[in-house]
């Protein structure tokens, strides 16, 4: 059985792959990761992320440590599920260099509309701190779900109307003027 990935583990995960990385990448870490990080929360189930590039040994490191490590471990990121926001890995957010990884917060807007379509109670609470820490603006996001809209119909599962008034519900509900 998988242990939950409290902040340490995660650690620990992030200086094993880091270690033995080969060629250099770019990990974003999704989700559950951030929020462990940032201590909105204690664990989460599995470590989301984003490898650039995905290279063989990298994708053969994660299998290792999946099991070393007894932890779940997906390449998951919200372009999974809702339309690729443009500028998303400028806005992504350094989290620390280990050996010839560079691990990132994946851009917090691009989670924030995967939150918001996925709607699960974890994930509001997560869009509540992304809020409260200055992480994300409602209005800007509000403004950067408007340049992927058009694009949503590649995305079958996607209702585009009842994800745009998710969108501005929770806008509404959280601008701060």
């Amino acid at each position: 059985m998988r242990q939950p990935v409290t902040a340490a583990r995660l650690e620990e995960f992030m200086k094993a792959l880091g270690g033995g990385a080969k060629s250099a990448a770019r990990i974003f870490l999704v989700g559950g990761g951030s929020a462990v990080l940032l201590g909105w929360r204690d664990s989460t189930i599995d470590i989301d992320l984003k490898a650039i590039p995905e290279h063989d040994d990298l994708l053969r490191e994660l299998s290792t440590l999946k099991e070393r490590l007894e932890i779940n471990i997906e390449l998951a990121s919200p372009d999974d599920f809702i339309p690729e926001l443009p500028g998303w890995e400028d806005r992504s957010r350094f989290v620390r260099q280990e050996g010839k990884l560079t691990f990132l917060h994946y851009d917090f807007y691009a989670q924030a509309l995967a939150k918001i379509e996925r709607g699960h109670d974890t994930d509001l609470r997560d869009l509540q701190q992304m809020i409260k820490s200055d992480l994300v603006d409602p209005k800007r996001l509000l403004e950067l779900f408007g340049q992927i809209e058009a694009d949503i119909h590649r995305y079958p599962a996607l209702n585009a109307a009842s994800f745009r008034r998710a969108v501005e519900l929770f806008v509404k509900q959280t601008s701060k003027d």
